[in-house]
């Protein structure tokens, strides 16, 4: 598509399906940034499709992320996706819960040039980070900024000067918002009563004056003459002039004009989601919201010199994986691999090539390592900060961890990110044989050792397989078998020590490749289908079990997918664990919740523990089936029978607020019971089950980090501000710092706190002067209370971002003129030669990428570091358009035709003709 046919496809989402209100209601920021997104989304699948010669077709209005997800054929990518658009939409949203009383964040107190730095330096990180593949860090900036860009919109008199288009230039660092009013200039009168229509003075909206209104606590906060926010609690706008012109409801001071302020805001978020999407290309801005086939492949790998038989088990399974996978739904979406040994760790390789990937994993070889113990917790923890979240890692080892002390950031990072840990110990006899004197080593790991790796294993809700090396191979086989993103969890426990058991688990009939994982030595099951068939692991032959294997400790058995509830009762003295998986569209994400005490209520998300010894809120997004209901809500003990269950009260698109009078005191899970009525009778067919993977635990304490500025310049010391709050006894609390690019990092190593009180410390940290622009740095900051048993952590990513000066696009000029073509099209070809070149003091062109067109496009690189683009097509294929970014961002599109041709495509124009010509109302 064009530009303009871009941008009208854009436009029309916003206008012509309601986009200002939709049932009477006012928008919201969330509801804003999402349709947005989900355009943005779909053009970007439209244009994936025909660069790839397939056919899209569009979802049906309005879009949804599940009919957005289909249409882009990534429907068992869809939690991801979800999770994703929730995460833009909560730094969104924290904007207004913690940053309330910031005016430039809200462009707020005539703060507009304040205010568009914040979006254009926050543009950066996000172009950055996006270049580095560092999705989860790009997607929360983008979050921040996009609250400021929307607030222009609502709280500015852009909409009541009368444009049609939003403002460009907001997102454009090397250009002004406008015509700022003087701070001595009035800008407003009072209100009639109620009647706030017309209480922006005459002057300032005929000679295009921009103003925003003053908020404040305080009334005499607002200048003589000037605006007012409007609204509780603003009181200024109690004091002459009295009234407010914000649009954010349909009942603001303004609320008359929120449609179009809404309808502003959506398309400004679109333009500045396509700027993003210029600069990344279109499969990563696919990767960045989470849009993918199958989960992400990660192994962390042990190259000591006794690891050299599992690492040729590794090549192995990644070429049958890769093989087996490739082009199916189920390929792999990322490819990732973090070595590791003593004394060093990584580099982590993140790839979506499967043969760089193999390349890699094929020049590992087995050196050193005498010592026996090694960095494998350093390994983890680099894999758990570069995988994306909700990922499955295999950790590859026969040695127990050097590195112990970091066994509370890895948990911490486990609960962030939810991801999957699978060990792999193959050190069962306890023998290591270095690879240089070929002298073995014999060493059993100690029960401490081995509980570690068992205990980080639970956490995550994934395995500790001890295994022999000879049958390692198989054993991953087994795990890896499955690589798809619908995998879902219905039953996960514990037990240490091992007891004599019955758990129950429902299966509905949604769910297919339903499989049963225990893990332990010496344990035996019965099974009992619901028809009441009883098998056991003596006699697997049976109309329920399709197979059952068993290599070293862990034993799996394949079921027939049957719907109704099952039973299975394990018999074992020693510890086990036991895991029920299948694969559904049907799951769930959630989040810990609490009521905001800021001025505008609401609630906030809690980014770690929640608080212990108190009542808590759970946030929960069921998603896969329209027709699909939560009708319970339990948290249960990880490795007890003990449960809390909540009230649930249903908020509508597949959200529900759960209530819990107290949260377990020890670790948990999260455990969702309903109802699926699509095509079955309300009976024990149509009853779910999903239960979070990631055990959970409350805690007394509470630690948070200043988000407001994540980026750290090279060479330059960053201070990273922390507070430790307690609600329990005081004392001296132990401070410890990680980050998973192992730099240095000076920060107290204890905080003094009175019984219920706080304390205040800092984080000093900084990136060598040669780390790659884009790289991420994430920050873990644990506290400690005495004794050592209650913790608590924040977890901070950190971009590192050169000082930006280059703001000026590259620049498109024609070198030949193109072919004219006849009205026979098929019988000619045309041409267009183009040199894209980046100016004397720019960055230079980072990349060239076809936007539109099915010809063929070849690059070269000139001797004066220009790009030289040769581009012949079909006359049948009469249009193309160029996408050119420059190194820190900085996107030129430039179009051409066979009859004519633009080197540039003036947005402003082209927003202004959609506004105009398509009469966008709300």
């Amino acid at each position: 598509m064009s530009g303009l046919s871009v941008l009208c496809f854009l436009l029309l989402q916003t206008g012509a399906h309601s986009f200002g209100v939709f049932n009477g209601k006012s928008l919201s920021h969330q509801a804003i940034t999402e349709r947005a997104a989900l355009n943005v989304t779909v053009q970007v699948c439209r244009s994936l499709a025909v660069s790839e010669g397939r056919d899209f077709t569009s979802p049906p209005q309005p879009f949804t992320a599940s009919s957005v997800a289909a249409a882009c054929g990534a429907s068992k990518s869809l939690k991801s996706f979800i999770e994703t658009i929730q995460r833009i939409q909560r730094k969104n949203l924290q904007t207004d819960i913690k940053y309330a009383l910031s005016a430039r964040r809200h462009c707020d107190n005539e703060e507009l040039d304040e205010g568009k730095k914040i979006v254009t330096d926050g543009l950066s990180v996000v172009k950055a980070s996006n270049k580095q593949q560092n999705f989860v860090s790009a997607t929360s900036s983008l979050g921040r900024i996009l609250h400021t860009l929307q607030d222009f919109y609502s709280h500015s008199n852009w909409v009541e000067i009368g444009h049609k288009f939003p403002n460009t230039n907001l997102i454009k660092a090397n250009a002004r918002v406008g015509n700022i009013a003087a701070k001595t200039r009035a800008t407003c009168l009072s209100c009639n009563g109620n009647d706030c229509r017309n209480n922006i003075r005459s002057d300032i909206l005929k000679n295009n004056i921009l103003t925003s209104g003053y908020f404040s606590l305080n009334p005499f906060a607002k200048p003589t003459g000037k605006c007012s926010h409007g609204g509780v609690p603003d009181s200024t706008s109690l004091i002459e002039p009295k009234g407010g012109i914000n649009k954010d409801t349909l009942d603001s001071s303004h609320g008359h004009l929120h449609s179009q302020a809404a309808n502003m805001a959506i398309a400004a978020t679109s333009e500045l989601l396509e700027d993003v999407r210029s600069a990344a290309g279109d499969k990563a801005f696919f990767d960045m919201m989470g849009l993918s086939k199958g989960k992400p492949l990660c192994f962390v790998v042990d190259t000591t010199g006794s690891m050299g038989d599992d690492i040729a088990a590794v090549r192995e399974v990644t070429a049958s994986i890769i093989d087996s996978k490739l082009g199916t739904p189920d390929e792999p979406s990322v490819y990732v691999l973090v070595p590791f040994n003593d004394p060093d760790f990584g580099p982590l390789i993140r790839t979506t090539d499967p043969e760089i990937f193999k390349a890699y994993i094929n020049s590992l070889r087995a050196t050193g390592g005498g010592d026996t113990p090694e960095l494998s917790l350093s390994g983890l923890q680099l894999a758990l900060t570069g995988a994306p979240p909700n990922s499955e890692i295999f950790i590859f080892t026969d040695a127990p961890a050097k590195d112990k002390h970091l066994r509370n950031p890895v948990i911490a990072l486990i609960e962030q990110t939810k991801s999957v840990v699978n060990f792999m110990i193959t050190n069962v006899l306890g023998i290591r044989q270095p690879a240089e004197d070929n002298q073995q080593q014999s060493y059993r790991m100690s029960r401490a050792d081995d509980q570690l790796y068992k205990d980080l294993a639970q956490t995550s809700g994934g395995q500790a397989v001890e295994v022999s090396k000879s049958n390692l191979l198989e054993a991953i086989n087994i795990l890896t078998e499955s690589t798809s993103s619908s995998l879902v969890t219905l039953l996960q426990a514990s037990r240490n020590p091992g007891k004599t058991e019955n758990f129950a688990f429902s299966v509905d009939q949604s769910v297919r490749n339903l499989t049963i994982y225990i893990t332990g030595s010496n344990v035996e099951f019965t099974l009992i289908d619901p028809s009441g068939v009883v098998q056991n692991n003596v006699n697997t032959s049976g109309s329920s079990i399709i197979s059952s294997q068993t290599v070293g400790n862990l034993h799996t058995v394949k079921l027939l997918t049957v719907a109704g509830v099952w039973e299975i009762r394990i018999v074992s003295k020693n510890s086990y664990s036991l895991k029920v998986v299948g694969e559904s569209s049907i799951d769930f994400l959630f989040d810990f919740i609490v009521d905001s005490d800021g001025p505008f209520g609401g609630f906030d998300v809690i980014d770690n523990r929640p608080t212990a010894g108190q009542n808590a809120s759970l946030l929960v997004t069921l998603f896969g089936s329209d027709s699909a209901t939560v009708t319970e809500v339990m948290l249960v003990e990880s490795s007890g029978s003990g449960q809390v269950n909540g009230t649930v009260k249903a908020q509508g698109g597949g959200e529900y607020i759960v209530r819990f009078d107290r949260i377990p005191s020890v670790e948990f899970v999260v455990l969702v019971k309903g109802q699926n009525n699509n095509g079955v009778s309300r009976a024990s067919s149509g009853i779910f089950q999903r239960q979070s993977a990631t055990s959970l635990r409350a805690s007394g304490l509470t630690v948070t980090v200043d988000e407001l500025d994540i980026v750290v310049e090279p060479g330059t010391l960053k201070s990273v501000h922390f507070s430790v709050m307690t609600t329990g006894e005081g004392g001296r609390f132990t401070i410890q710092a990680a980050n998973d690019q192992d730099l240095t990092l000076f920060y107290p190593t204890n905080l003094l706190l009175s019984a219920g009180g706080s304390a205040n410390g800092t984080v000093n940290i900084t990136a060598p002067a040669d780390t790659p622009s884009g790289t991420v740095v994430t920050l873990t900051i644990e506290a400690v209370a005495p004794g050592g048993a209650d913790s608590n952590y924040a977890v901070l990513h950190l971009t590192v971002l050169p000082k930006v000066t280059d703001f000026t696009p590259p620049v498109c000029k024609q070198l030949s003129p193109q072919s004219r073509c006849s009205k026979n099209c098929d019988r000619f070809m045309w041409e267009v030669s183009v040199q894209v070149s980046d100016g004397v003091n720019g960055t230079g062109v980072d990349s060239v990428s076809l936007r539109e067109g099915s010809g063929s496009l070849n690059i070269t690189k000139a001797a004066d570091n220009s790009t030289l683009v040769t581009y012949v097509a079909s006359c049948c294929s009469s249009k193309m358009q160029l996408v050119a970014v420059d190194q820190v961002g900085n996107v030129e599109i430039c179009s051409y035709s066979a009859a004519s041709w633009s080197s540039r495509v003036d947005y402003s124009v082209l927003l202004f003709f959609v506004f105009t010509f398509l009469k966008v109302s709300l």
